[in-house]
């Protein structure tokens, strides 16, 4: 323990297994491998900032190379060795940041140095924080020596991003991931260092610290040091000065905003959200509560208020029963999505305050939207209208007529396989194109339909006789499959020709044409029109007909 440094992170850090913050498992594993002389040629650390990774990693060091042995490492009289270690000034100890070192040649240099026995400690050890910076020929240049090093010789690798590790170098460690720090156990040693320093900070504030650390035991402590450098003329630190000096504020705001949204009080929300702004919140910050609240609201029955989570206290879990009641699902899982959207573009804009304005005044005219059409459903990714239930008659009408120009023979009943018994030859009658497409989709013939309708240009169907005209996207053995398949499905030869006229547009050509019609008509339509004046941004993006 570093009695010396004026900060918290650093005078607290964990010298032992037993100081190790939330790791208990871990710590145990690796204390029974080393009592048990199972060691392994490298350790690897994975884990987010502060779960304690380096702080494992030199407990690991000084259990090699402690004179009394890992039952009986030094905790006040220190050994040489561990004096040695926790001062930083151990020659057989090396720590490197391979954010600084990331070339094959630094790499070189930590192998060519490893050939040498360690001078006063029992193991050599190299301490690689950050791995996953080292380059690809700095990993390849590492295989060998990490996979059969000298006895001498361990490693201990730590990251906070393991994905960029290649799997060859962690499966020559053994890996270990440093889960966050639960709330209530970071709750409690963060309460015995308060009263190690005699701080006076109340629980609540201490539980607005757990929140904001997100697991992170170094930046609990920061959070701490400074809220107990701040001078209350001998009172104790609450919770309302700790959210002013972390800029942070009570979700009840938020809670309270929301309600004003759904019930469309528009002065209320205004005014609550520049009080908000005034007090030093940032927008995009306000966006990422007001999803987090959203969150809550929609999921609040299934949230436990246990010892392990500090997100809601207990009057912001009882508004928001509350209010939960009185909003639908729906209407939270629009606004969510409408939210989503809008903090995916804030950052393109220079005024994001008058963004948010924007964005609240919009929200509160959502639901009068919904109210006065109810056809009308805007969706998340780019205000989507998708208009299902006004599509007209005219359209389903110009729909059929673009089908029907497809058919060269009227067929409009479904076909119907024969019931005949089992290892008979079904005697199909395919009189049209439309009627091959229905029987493909039958038949389970995915690969045939799908050229049918996106790569085959008809020029003439009739008397078991196709035409096509030439396409060179059409797959090379699609007319040898689909000869074969007329034959078993009508027991008749059918003969497929090409053709020089041009044939008619593809299924997929006729749908896209189709489309583009209907939301040109769509477009012009009241509904458009009356959308855009609310939304003038807002974008037309599909239309389907509702069978």
């Amino acid at each position: 323990m570093n009695s010396d440094s004026k900060v918290l992170a650093l005078k607290y850090r964990p010298i032992t297994f037993e100081e190790l913050v939330g790791q208990k498992v871990i710590a145990e594993s690796i204390f029974n491998s080393i009592k048990n002389d199972k060691i392994p040629n490298a350790y690897m650390f994975l884990g987010i900032r502060g779960s304690g990774k380096t702080s494992t990693a030199r407990i690991v060091a000084r259990a090699l190379n402690c004179k009394n042995g890992v039952e009986n490492l030094c905790t006040k009289n220190f050994c040489e060795s561990c004096k040695s270690i926790i001062e930083g000034n151990n020659i057989d100890i090396l720590e490197i940041d391979a954010a600084s070192k990331t070339s094959v040649d630094d790499v070189r240099e930590l192998i060519e140095f490893s050939r040498y026995k360690p001078t006063s400690a029992k193991y050599k050890i190299f301490i690689c924080d950050e791995v996953h910076m080292f380059s690809k020929s700095a990993f390849a240049a590492l295989l060998k020596t990490l996979e059969e090093p000298p006895p001498y010789l361990k490693f201990i690798f730590a990251s906070t991003d393991g994905k960029k590790i290649p799997v060859t170098i962690i499966s020559r460690c053994q890996r270990y991931d440093l889960s966050r720090v639960n709330s209530e156990e970071l709750f409690n040693y963060l309460t015995k260092i308060k009263n190690l320093e005699q701080g006076k900070i109340t629980d609540d504030a201490i539980r607005l610290i757990v929140k904001l650390s997100e697991g992170s035991v170094r930046d609990s402590l920061s959070l701490l040091d400074r809220a107990m450098l701040v001078e209350n003329n001998g009172r104790e630190l609450d919770l309302i000065q700790a959210q002013k000096i972390f800029g942070y504020f009570e979700k009840s705001i938020i809670i309270d905003l929301i309600e004003y949204l759904i019930n469309g009080i528009e002065d209320k929300t205004l005014s609550l959200y520049r009080n908000i702004y005034n007090s030093g919140v940032e927008p995009k910050i306000l966006l990422n509560e007001f999803l987090e609240t959203l969150y809550y609201l929609k999921n609040i029955d299934s949230i436990n208020r246990d010892g392990t989570n500090f997100d809601l206290n207990d009057s912001e879990f009882k508004k928001i029963e509350s209010l939960s009641k009185k909003i639908t699902k729906k209407d939270l899982l629009l606004l969510w999505q409408f939210t989503l959207n809008n903090l995916e573009k804030i950052d393109f804009v220079n005024n994001q305050h008058q963004f948010v304005e924007m964005f609240l005044i919009r929200s509160l005219y959502l639901k009068k939207i919904l109210k006065s059409e109810k056809n009308i459903q805007i969706d998340s990714l780019d205000y989507d209208l998708n208009l299902k239930k006004k599509v007209t008659d005219n359209k389903m009408q110009a729909q059929q007529g673009t089908v029907d120009q497809l058919k060269n023979v009227e067929q409009k009943e479904k076909i119907v396989p024969s019931p005949d018994v089992k290892n008979k030859i079904d005697t199909l009658e395919i009189k049209s194109f439309i009627d091959l497409i229905r029987l493909c989709e039958e038949k389970k013939e995915l690969k045939i339909k799908y050229e049918l309708e996106n790569n085959f240009r008809l020029v003439n169907f009739k008397n078991q006789k196709i035409e096509i005209s030439f396409n060179s996207n059409l797959d090379k053995s699609f007319v040898k499959e689909l000869t074969a398949k007329l034959f078993d499905w009508t027991n008749k030869r059918w003969i497929i020709a090409f053709s020089k006229e041009n044939g008619l547009p593809t299924l997929k050509e006729k749908k896209k044409s189709l489309r583009a019609d209907l939301l040109k008509k769509e477009l012009a339509s009241n509904v458009s029109e009356e959308v855009k004046k609310f939304f003038p941004d807002a974008e037309l993006l599909d239309v389907e007909e509702k069978k």
